[in-house]
């Protein structure tokens, strides 16, 4: 187990590398770097989804980088990280071939690990609220 000091180290170890991994992908995206957009190109994605995906990447590690704050906001943009993993995962998959999913494999287990330690930092409180 785990003590608070070392959760909080692994916790934003994994924000400032999810941070830079989605953050260069995000630039990528919205300068139309060769190598992210012909790739989203050839998976399918239209040009306009392609720049919307890199807003939202930038617009949520922004929020991840907030320390201590926007916590329910954090839960959204970590299941929009997971959904985006998912869904690269399987465009490679189906259109590329196993190979390319080596990265998204990878990010997955980066933001679970992440995710988890942000889940022990941050407890949620399940308090019942009585209806009148």
């Amino acid at each position: 187990m785990t003590n608070r000091k070392t959760t909080k180290a692994i916790y934003w170890t994994g924000v400032v590398l999810t941070s830079l991994w989605f953050g260069t992908s995000g630039i990528c995206e919205l300068t139309k770097d060769p190598l992210v957009w012909d790739i989203t190109l050839q998976l399918g994605y239209p040009p306009h989804f392609i720049y919307l995906l890199g807003v939202a990447k930038l617009a949520g590690i922004a929020v991840l980088l907030t320390p201590n704050r926007l916590l329910r906001l954090k839960e959204w943009v970590f299941a929009g990280v997971f959904f985006d993993i998912i869904f690269a995962f399987f465009s490679k998959l189906s259109v590329i071939g196993v190979a390319a999913t080596i990265d998204a494999i990878i990010a997955f287990i980066m933001v679970t690990v992440t995710y988890i330690m942000f889940r022990k930092l941050y407890a949620v409180s399940h308090a019942v609220v009585a209806a009148n």
